[in-house]
């Protein structure tokens, strides 16, 4: 990846952990110029110092995509990466409108409005760009207890491939991945019983836990001129969980 993004900068939200901060770690080492941007600065910038130790380019900016200001001082990147999201799980009659409203604003309209304004100055520059939203298993199929945040990811799919239709003619990508099991600080508590680890390793191909690093290295793909003839697409990251199925049988 050395190199794969040179003189090319990059706008990660939701970088300070998990899934976003490994992106936005790929991404400076493929050389992009790396704004790092979440709601908890101090770890943002402590992040961004220690990339800035290994020579590479990161900065630090306070974002809070669930309540975007009127001017929120955003930069003019050729890629954007849009990560942040949260997850309430429960029996679907139970969500309150509080918590609807609060999944809905931080994994959907949040990202509407920055896509638009970060998007949008990329389509007005003319010099093309690259469009990366970090969506779900849910963005392709369904589990239980999760029905609100399949709401937002389905419609980040949906997002993906119309934006990617419409701004293709600026020669903008727009593409979408969809993890699967990834281990990060939203889901630990759920994965430390026996049976759910026991349910996984007969249900997917690859019967790990997938971690943030397995995410990274397609995100700085997809963010690179490798990638200039994909867009609309949703990618499965998931062991093979949305495409295989194993079984104990064994041929005599």
């Amino acid at each position: 990846m050395l190199n794969l993004l040179d003189r090319k900068s990059a706008l990660v939200v939701g970088a300070s952990r998990g899934i976003g901060l490994a992106i936005a770690r790929e991404l400076a080492r493929a050389g992009a110029r790396t704004v790092l941007a979440a709601r908890d600065l101090r770890a943002l910038e402590a992040e961004a110092e220690a990339l800035r130790n290994q020579e590479l380019s990161a900065t630090a900016l306070q974002l809070d995509v669930a309540n975007l200001p009127a001017a929120a001082g955003l930069p003019d990147v050729d890629i954007l990466v849009n990560v942040t999201g949260t997850n309430i799980r429960k029996p679907f009659e139970q969500y309150t409108k509080e918590e609807i409203s609060f999944l809905l604003q931080t994994n959907l309209n949040g990202f509407i409005e920055l896509t638009q304004r970060v998007g949008g100055r990329m389509k007005q520059r003319g010099n093309g760009g690259k469009i990366v939203f970090i969506g779900s298993l849910m963005s392709l199929l369904g589990l239980p207890y999760l029905t609100i945040y399949a709401i937002t990811k389905s419609a980040l799919a949906g997002m993906t491939r119309s934006l990617a239709a419409e701004w293709g003619r600026h020669n903008i990508q727009v593409n979408c991945i969809a993890p699967g099991f990834i281990l990060t600080d939203l889901n630990r508590e759920m994965w430390r019983g026996a049976e759910m680890k026991t349910w996984l390793e007969g249900s997917q191909a690859n019967a790990r836990l997938g971690t943030p690093e397995d995410i990274a290295p397609l995100a700085a793909f997809l963010c690179s001129r490798g990638s200039h003839y994909i867009t609309g697409q949703v990618i499965a990251v998931d062991g093979g969980y949305s495409t295989t199925a194993v079984w104990p049988f064994e041929p005599a």
